[in-house]
């Protein structure tokens, strides 16, 4: 008789990704970055919070705009800025080559057509391009002193009118993703960005197309399934912005399948037993106001976060995102700051009525965020 499939509710679910991504944790509790497992996977630092209100969500003991030196920050999956370890990087970009010419394809987005009509793999494209961004910039440079540097020194397929711009620059995606390739980090806190080189960065270590094998710290799709999991390779490939065949490839095998509500999912063997603890709720829900970036919102299985069509919909807008109020799992509202002075307004929208208690803990975490911010709560 063949076993009986594991089930997870989808409760369950939401509070396993509170719990592995370590939302569940006190100010203030974790040891430092060493401490910190979401950023194995690296912190998306967007939104006036960014990576930092991340962190402290997580136990980190960080302000607004102080970086500590033991984190660096890089564009890295989807091209958006990530916050790591400083002493991980060199992991980090090793796992971020592409798995192949097709995964790269996926990752520059619409620079793949003009690259491949000119003959030009991809992958080997991105390595040129590091190859020369890494000769350009020798000392600290702004996003547009770069891109200028490097219009003058790549043929045209790595290049593009931009409209906006009034200009010829290269590819956005192919821009970005060069970079750490190329052994060079961001400036945290400058506008424009400000490119720097790593410290210490080795030079062979440049433009290196070789793929390291599955597994790590740092694989991209293994951290996922930890942190985002159960899922399925076609909701990891579409977190990574990578090519599913790809990840397919490299998906695990330390799995176990998982039905959540009848869609069958993987879980990592590891974490399947903390999966089913989660079906119980905690004596004390957490409650936390998420950035609007926040890892937690970024699965790609945005139905089974928030199954209302209409609070998806507010929740993800095409522009101006809100944060998202979470308890024990559940987003319940959205949240958006509103400064005044030295005062840190909050304003709110309930999806539902909220418990006293409920709102006890918004004010909380509202006084934590402005605290957060060296203001007082208005």
């Amino acid at each position: 008789m063949a076993a009986r499939a594991r089930r997870a509710s989808r409760s369950a679910v939401l509070r396993h990704r509170v719990r592995v991504q370590q939302l569940d944790r006190a100010p203030g509790a974790a040891a430092g970055p060493g401490d910190v497992a979401v950023l194995d996977a690296g912190v998306q630092d967007t939104g006036p919070d960014g990576a930092l209100w991340a962190l402290a969500l997580r136990g980190l003991d960080v302000r607004r705009g102080a970086w500590p030196d033991a984190l660096a920050l890089a564009w890295t999956v989807r091209g958006a800025p990530h916050a790591y370890r400083r002493d991980d990087l060199p992991a980090v970009e090793r796992a971020l080559r592409p798995w192949s010419s097709a995964d790269a394809a996926t990752r520059v987005f619409d620079a793949a057509r003009p690259l491949r009509a000119a003959g030009l793999d991809p992958r080997d494209a991105l390595a040129t391009a590091a190859r020369r961004m890494r000769d350009v910039v020798t000392q600290p440079l702004t996003k547009g002193e770069v891109s200028t540097a490097m219009t003058g020194r790549l043929p045209d397929p790595y290049l593009r009118w931009c409209r906006p711009c009034g200009t010829t620059h290269m590819y956005e995606q192919t821009f970005r993703l060069a970079a750490l390739h190329a052994g060079l980090e961001l400036e945290p806190g400058t506008s424009p960005p400000v490119l720097r080189r790593v410290p210490g960065w080795p030079e062979d270590a440049v433009a290196r197309t070789d793929v390291p094998p599955p597994g790590g710290r740092h694989d991209l799709v293994r951290t996922t399934l930890h942190l985002l999991g159960p899922a399925t390779p076609r909701l990891v490939a579409a977190s990574l912005d990578a090519a599913v065949a790809d990840v397919r490839a490299r998906w695990p095998d330390d799995v176990v399948e998982v039905d959540v509500d009848g869609d069958v999912r993987s879980v990592l063997a590891a974490d399947a037993d903390a999966l089913d603890a989660a079906e119980e709720p905690p004596a004390d829900p957490v409650v936390r106001l998420l950035g609007p970036f926040d890892l937690f919102l970024q699965a790609r299985d945005r139905d089974l976060l928030v199954p209302d069509a209409a609070h998806r919909a507010a929740l993800w807008p095409t522009l101006g995102r809100p944060g998202a109020v979470l308890r024990d799992g559940e987003v319940v509202g959205t949240w958006r700051p509103r400064a005044r002075g030295r005062r840190l307004a909050l304003e709110v929208e309930p999806w539902r009525t909220w418990a006293a208690a409920t709102r006890r803990a918004v004010d909380d975490e509202h006084a934590r965020l402005a605290a957060f911010r060296g203001l007082v709560p208005a």
